[in-house]
């Protein structure tokens, strides 16, 4: 490979971590994550309202996963908080995304969700690879790059004089 003094990207182009390229990727990796989850919310929200029954329905049998009895458990006896919640959360979820608001809380929702989906498909056919645990890679990486930073709201929200008394809000937000 090599570099030619004439090629007009090479003076005009950055690719760095804290470069212009990096913010618009982050921010746009955020954005359709979120869309993905709220989507997924809305969609069963307009079918089914606050009674996603499918909910309990999936983790009751999910008895043979890594989680042993637990899922199966919260999905006998928990079904009151899961079928308002997983549509709830999931719209809820993506909205702060889009928004960039709160990014890191709702991003660990977001990881929540995505290891119950991980683990619940724990048949792993197609290895462990799938993509559940894409989507929690991605949700991952919204923590980690604080991608909420980035022509989100939460660039906003942390200069607010409640952050600024309370540091530690940050972690929350970003």
């Amino acid at each position: 490979m090599s570099y030619q003094s004439s090629n007009p990207l090479v003076d005009e182009v950055e690719f760095a971590l804290d470069g212009p390229w990096a913010a618009y990727w982050i921010a746009f990796l955020r954005v359709v994550t979120g869309w993905w989850f709220f989507h997924a919310g809305v969609t069963k929200l307009i079918e089914d309202g606050l009674s996603y029954s499918y909910g309990p329905a999936y983790m009751q049998e999910m008895s043979g996963t890594a989680l042993g009895g637990i899922p199966v458990w919260m999905g006998n006896n928990l079904a009151w908080l899961i079928e308002p919640g997983v549509p709830l959360f999931e719209t809820l979820i993506g909205l702060a995304l889009i928004a960039g608001a709160f990014t890191r809380l709702a991003a660990f929702g977001g990881v929540v969700f995505m290891v119950l989906f991980w683990v619940g498909n724990a048949g792993f056919g197609n290895g462990l690879v799938n993509g559940d645990f894409m989507g929690l890679l991605l949700f991952m990486t919204m923590i980690v790059l604080a991608a909420g930073r980035y022509y989100g709201l939460d660039a906003v929200i942390e200069t607010l004089d409640v952050v600024e008394r309370h540091p530690k809000l940050r972690y929350l937000l970003g």
